[in-house]
């Protein structure tokens, strides 16, 4: 009888705490295994059109920088100079070497990072370097946006070259009082430096100016870097350098009899661009219409376009066949499928990853609830998606993916509110979480197909859900 009793007891218990749930709202709420009937619905009604990227710091702890003139013939025109400090050896107090000092050549070495876009082919490139007319400050966060001052009067350095950002090239390695040496380095760019300038600004410059890296930088100024746009051929393209460059200074010392070779390394350790976009007239006329949802949506890195979503119909599509005020929907999956718009692949590749993001009530960005890793219900980096899929890849299909169910399922609920949802470049560097700002450090663009209904190619969303009893 003891088993008995308690059986009846847990019966009870059971049926009283069901009982009480039955008028809660269901929506976020567990489904019951009698309730795993799930319906699909896709392309409910998505409203897309493209907007400018908000201004961004390109200055500070970056690991690169892009140095850029590239004629998208759907774009426009992106260019992009460098702003760059220049200092002492050891960033210290630095004493010139005994001797009569001549100089052989000097070269600015800039290495290039990850992420070159547009033409490797048939562009040559012509970059020009400037001495800067106002110092270049390292602890200034300078944006995008800001022009620089630079004397154009004085070209102290150019070069005519070929971008070739994975090839390792050969170099003398100067060793004092030993013979030079052939070494291959890692792919760079060597642009030669006039001795004039090297002779007048370094080791002229008097032993006051060497005695303090911070003098040094107010004397000197900085350097300021271009593409030279009358003298480079082809469509061009944006070159990502790395900001761990330096200005190599070849040298002879002459002791009496005596003679030998050395390099001076004056390093560059902070940089900023300067970013532009021109617009062709085709991408002014989508970012003149935010009143209609478009059919293309145009995504462009170096803080250049993004595009803005909603989903205004989302709530009565889920909820418009529901049988009566005692039922109610669970979202069990919801997926947003965006391809770039077809043809527009070639002959440049789309965007390698695409963010997601919502603003807050303060219009500040924040992460949706499917890439926060704090929320539970998010599945973490690789799960949320806005990775590329081509086509030559494994399962490919030349698109892009997001899992967004726990953001619909809270705005279905009413624990969100849309105050701004956009997609986004990002940069591929970060695995560990979802970036949401914006950003310098991508290249790439993508057109995209958008929200337009009249269009045969759309966004389109995929919605698992299931009707429940409240």
């Amino acid at each position: 009888m003891k088993f008995f009793r308690l059986d009846l007891l847990t019966l009870l218990i059971s049926l009283f705490i069901l009982n009480s749930c039955k008028n809660q709202n269901a929506i976020g709420l567990g489904v019951q295994p009698n309730q795993l009937n799930g319906s699909l619905i896709t392309n409910s009604t998505i409203v897309t059109y493209t907007v400018p990227e908000d201004s961004v710091i390109t200055s500070g702890p970056l690991n690169k920088n892009p140095l850029a003139y590239f004629n998208d013939p759907i774009f426009g025109l992106t260019v992009s100079d460098l702003a760059t400090d220049i200092n002492l050896p050891n960033e210290g107090a630095f004493t010139l070497p005994t001797g009569t000092i001549f100089v052989d050549s000097a070269r600015l070495v800039l290495y290039y990072a990850n992420g070159f876009y547009g033409d490797q082919l048939t562009t040559n490139y012509v970059v020009n370097v400037y001495q800067l007319a106002s110092r270049f400050n390292g602890d200034t966060a300078y944006y995008n946006t800001k022009k620089f001052n630079v004397n154009y009067s004085n070209l102290i350095g150019s070069l005519k070259f070929n971008a070739r950002p994975t090839d390792s090239i050969k170099i003398f390695n100067i060793i004092s009082g030993a013979p030079d040496t052939l070494i291959k380095v890692a792919p760079q760019i060597r642009i030669p430096i006039s001795t004039t300038f090297v002779n007048n600004d370094f080791f002229n410059v008097g032993s006051l100016a060497l005695g303090s890296n911070a003098i040094f930088n107010n004397t000197l100024k900085g350097l300021y870097l271009t593409i030279d746009k009358s003298k480079t051929s082809g469509p061009g393209g944006i070159i990502m350098v790395k900001p761990t460059d330096s200005l190599a200074i070849y040298y002879r010392t002459v002791n009496g009899a005596t003679i030998d070779t050395a390099v001076i390394y004056l390093p560059i350790t902070k940089m900023a661009a300067s970013i532009q976009h021109t617009y062709t007239a085709a991408i002014k006329t989508e970012l003149a219409d935010t009143g209609t949802s478009r059919g293309v949506v145009y995504l462009q890195g170096l803080a250049g376009l993004r595009a803005k979503i909603s989903f205004p119909n989302l709530l009565t599509s889920l909820r418009k066949d529901l049988a009566n005020r005692d039922s109610d929907i669970i979202l069990n999956r919801a997926e947003l499928v965006i391809i770039p718009s077809p043809g527009s692949t070639i002959p440049y590749q789309p965007l390698p990853k695409i963010t997601m993001y919502r603003l807050d009530i303060a219009h500040q960005r924040e992460l949706l609830q499917d890439a926060n890793a704090a929320d539970p219900r998010s599945g973490g980096v690789s799960v949320f998606g806005g990775f590329y899929s081509s086509a030559t890849s494994t399962n490919g299909s030349n698109e892009y993916h997001f899992i967004i169910t726990a953001f619909l399922q809270d705005l279905l609920s009413g624990k969100t509110v849309d105050y701004g949802t956009y997609i986004a470049p990002v940069d591929t560097t970060n695995t560990t979480s979802v970036d949401f700002q914006a950003t310098s450090q991508v290249a790439a663009r993508t057109m995209a197909v958008g929200g337009n209904s009249t269009s045969p190619y759309k966004m389109t969303l995929n919605i698992i859900y299931t009707k429940i009893r409240k």
